[in-house]
C-alpha cells in the first residue's frame, strides 16, 4: 500500500493549489452535483443559497426520481446527467459535490482531482483505510481543494468547545465519551427479499466498485422518512461507527491537534434488531490515544443517556466536564474547581451554510478548507479501525507512520478489491 506519513503531510504545507480554470475574481464557480438523495439535496440547497458565488450547472443520479427532483430544485436550470463521468469531462465545471453512497466517494474524488476539479465530498471519506489515503494523495498530486462534509468544524460553538479543551480550563483530560443512542422497534428496517430493481434505477451503476449483489430494497435503501439504509451494509458503508462516529470523533481529534489512536478494541453485534442489516445494533469501541482514552458507543434498544441527549461528546478533565453537540455546549465544573462557573452556550451560526462558504473561500483563495481531506482521512480511518477491530476480533495497534496496523492479520480489512472498471488509479 502506498502511504503518506503525517510528517510528509506537514512538509507539504504551504503549497499552491491550482484553480480548475482561469476566471475573474467576480466569476461564479460552476458546480456539478453527484448523488441527489437526502444529503445531495441538502448540499444543493446550501449551494443555491450562495447564488452570487455558485452556478449549479449539472446534477447527476442513477435513480430517475432523485434526478428529476434535483432539476426541479434548480427551476430547470441544471442539466440532468445520468453518468458522473460526463460532469468530470466538462471543462467549464470548476467543482463537484459528491453525496453518493460511501462506496463511491474515493473513486469519484480521485477522478475529479485528475480532471482538475475541486471537490466537496460527504463523510465518511471512504469505506477502507487505503482509499482514504489515495484520496489525500490525489488532492495533493493534482493540487485540488477537497472539502469533506464534516461540517461541525464550521460550527462556531464547536470551535469554542475545542478551544476550551485546548486552553486547559478542564484540566488534564483523560477520558472522552461519544455516543448515539436510540430505541428502534425490533423489526428495524425489515427483511425485504431480493428482487428486480425498479425500472428507473441503474442498479449496476449504483453498485459501481462494490461487489455485484442482487437488488434488495434495503441495500438500495431509499426511504422518504430516513437517511438511506445502504449505511447498514458492509459493501457500501460502515454502520453508525462511520456514519455518525466520524462526526463525533472528528471533534475529539480536532481538540487534540488531530491526534490518532494508538490502540483500538471493539465489541458488538446484533442483539436487538431482527432486520437484514449487517452492521451491529449494539457497539462499544475504545480508543487509546497518547494521554487519554476515548469511546464510541451505539445502541438501538435503549435511548437513555446521562444528559438526556441521543448523541454527543463529553470531555472529562480533572477540573471539569464539557458536553457538546449540534445544539451547543455546557461546561460543568468539578467540586474542587471553585474558580469555574457552569456555562451553557447555544448554537449561534448555520454551520452547514458556513461550511459551504468556507469551501467557496478555499476555492477562490486556493487555501486548504476547514475540513481538508487530510483531517477527514484521519477521522475516517479512526472510525474504520473501530470496525476492523470488531470484524477481526483483534486488538488493533495503529502504525501511523506507515499507515497500517501492527497486526498483519488485520491488514486484509484495510483495503478492498474494486469491480472493473472502477479501480482507483492516481
Amino acid at each position: 500500500m502506498s502511504v503518506i506519513s503525517r510528517r510528509d503531510w506537514l512538509k507539504a504545507t504551504p503549497f499552491t493549489i491550482l484553480p480548475a480554470r482561469a476566471r475573474g475574481a467576480n466569476d461564479r464557480l460552476v458546480g456539478g452535483f453527484i448523488g441527489m438523495g437526502r444529503m445531495g439535496m441538502a448540499n444543493l440547497s446550501f449551494a443555491l443559497k450562495l447564488e452570487k458565488d455558485i452556478e449549479v450547472r449539472a446534477v447527476c443520479d442513477v435513480y430517475r426520481p432523485h434526478l428529476e427532483k434535483a432539476v426541479d430544485a434548480t427551476h430547470g436550470r441544471a442539466k440532468a446527467v445520468k453518468d458522473f463521468r460526463e460532469i468530470l469531462a466538462d471543462p467549464e465545471i470548476d467543482f463537484v459535490c459528491i453525496s453518493t453512497p460511501d462506496h463511491w466517494h474515493a473513486y469519484m474524488t480521485v477522478e475529479a482531482c485528475k480532471a482538475g476539479k475541486d471537490v466537496f465530498v460527504e463523510k465518511p471519506l471512504s469505506v477502507t483505510v487505503e482509499e482514504a489515503q489515495l484520496m489525500v494523495q490525489a488532492a495533493r498530486k493534482y493540487n485540488r481543494v477537497v472539502q469533506a462534509g464534516t461540517m461541525q468544524r464550521s460550527g462556531l460553538h464547536f470551535q469554542q468547545a475545542v478551544e476550551i479543551v485546548r486552553s486547559g480550563v478542564l484540566g488534564k483530560v483523560t477520558f472522552c465519551r461519544t455516543w448515539n443512542y436510540t430505541n428502534m422497534p425490533k423489526s428495524g428496517i425489515g427483511n425485504p427479499p431480493d428482487s428486480d430493481p425498479p425500472p428507473d434505477l441503474d442498479w449496476d451503476m449504483w453498485l459501481g466498485p462494490a461487489p455485484y449483489r442482487p437488488f434488495n430494497k434495503n441495500r438500495f435503501g431509499v426511504d422518504p422518512k430516513a437517511f438511506s439504509h445502504f449505511r447498514w451494509f458492509w459493501d457500501y458503508a460502515g454502520g453508525m461507527m462511520t456514519d455518525w462516529g466520524v462526526h463525533l470523533l472528528d471533534i475529539v481529534q480536532w481538540a487534540f491537534d488531530e491526534a490518532m489512536p494508538r490502540s483500538i478494541v471493539a465489541l458488538g453485534g446484533k442483539y436487538w434488531l431482527e432486520d437484514n442489516r449487517e452492521t451491529p445494533d449494539t457497539l462499544q469501541v475504545t480508543y487509546e490515544y497518547p494521554g487519554f482514552l476515548a469511546t464510541y458507543e451505539n445502541r438501538y434498544g435503549n435511548a437513555q443517556s446521562m444528559f438526556d441527549k441521543s448523541y454527543g461528546i463529553l470531555f472529562h478533565g480533572d477540573r471539569g466536564t464539557l458536553f457538546v453537540d449540534r445544539s451547543g455546549y455546557r461546561l460543568i465544573p468539578e467540586a474542587n474547581a471553585t474558580d469555574l462557573a457552569e456555562v451553557e452556550v447555544k448554537r449561534f451560526n448555520n454551520m452547514n451554510l458556513d461550511h459551504w462558504r468556507n469551501f467557496v473561500e478555499a476555492m477562490r483563495t486556493r487555501k486548504r478548507p476547514i475540513s481538508d481531506v487530510e483531517t477527514c482521512a484521519r477521522s475516517t480511518v479512526t472510525c474504520l479501525l473501530g470496525n476492523v477491530a470488531l470484524r477481526s476480533g483483534l486488538r488493533i495497534d495503529w502504525d501511523e507512520k506507515n499507515w497500517t496496523t501492527v497486526q498483519p492479520e488485520a491488514r486484509k480489512w484495510l483495503r478492498r478489491e474494486a469491480r472493473d472498471p472502477w479501480k482507483i488509479k492516481l
